[in-house]
């Protein structure tokens, strides 16, 4: 009964997006990708966001293959032009949608081990999580050679990845008609920073129920802004992370402004 809702959801939610998946692959075992990949893993050293704090950089070796080399072995010679979008989708219903011609761009890695055999898991410093399994599959970025990408924190780095799937998406759930243009910043801002774990009518990730804009709508704007910022402040055990603490204050509170101007502004969709 879970799996035929699950896929009813899935279903609704590619029709709100408007989204047509160019192809779809779900991950092998790692013995098996090893076997179609036809070459040994290799060893990558980053500096782990999850584990990383203020100025403090916490480097970690794993082990896995480039993206780009996986994603031409289970979607294709040509994955590139087919789509302007990689999907990963989690285990936890986290969801990550990241432009094609970034992975052209800057080094991602697939990753399914620590070169030290210490257990494939991580404490998420700033989620109040501790030994969080990352198998099967962590994405990472080489921020060690490319240190614009430490500012990102970890909301690009998702874990427990599971299925890769290329997608056209159109942001009409997003800026729906009777958005003022004003809000499209805050559309963009909400689509980067929220919309892995919520939804905004239905587009978004799949680790929390509930339309964010209408449950905005329900707090206080010094609470809400609490909650963008610091979210321990407002509840103790949340596992929500904070607007990345790689950037300016005065930029990170702005952000938290624009988001939250966008989401009680944004009409509801049915």
């Amino acid at each position: 009964m879970r799996n035929a809702v699950t896929l009813i959801l899935r279903i609704a939610v590619s029709a709100v997006l408007s989204a047509c998946s160019a192809l779809a692959a779900e991950l092998p075992p790692v013995e098996a990708l090893k076997g179609q990949m036809g070459a040994p893993a290799g060893a990558v050293a980053v500096y782990e966001p999850h584990l990383s704090v203020g100025d403090r950089h916490v480097a970690i070796r794993y082990v896995g293959y480039p993206a780009v080399d996986v994603f031409e072995r289970i979607l294709g010679k040509g994955w590139q032009n087919r789509a302007g979008t990689v999907e990963f989708r989690a285990l936890d219903g986290y969801v990550s949608r990241l432009p094609v011609r970034r992975f052209l761009k800057e080094k991602a890695y697939l990753v399914f081990a620590r070169q030290n055999g210490a257990p494939f898991t991580v404490d998420n410093v700033q989620q109040n999580e501790r030994d969080v399994p990352l198998a099967p599959y962590y994405l990472v970025w080489d921020n060690v050679s490319n240190p614009a990408l430490i500012a990102e924190g970890a909301r690009n780095w998702p874990y427990q990845v599971t299925e890769v799937t290329l997608v056209t998406l159109s942001d009409a759930a997003l800026l729906p008609k009777g958005l003022p243009p004003r809000h499209r910043e805050g559309a963009a801002l909400v689509k980067t920073h929220c919309l892995n774990c919520h939804k905004v009518n239905g587009f978004g990730g799949e680790k929390f129920e509930g339309n964010l804009a209408e449950i905005a709508r329900d707090f206080r704007e010094a609470e809400f802004l609490r909650l963008l910022l610091v979210p321990a402040s407002e509840r103790g055990d949340s596992t929500m992370p904070s607007l990345s603490d790689r950037l300016p204050e005065a930029e990170r509170r702005r952000i938290a402004g624009a988001i939250l101007e966008y989401l009680r502004a944004v009409p509801v969709l049915p």
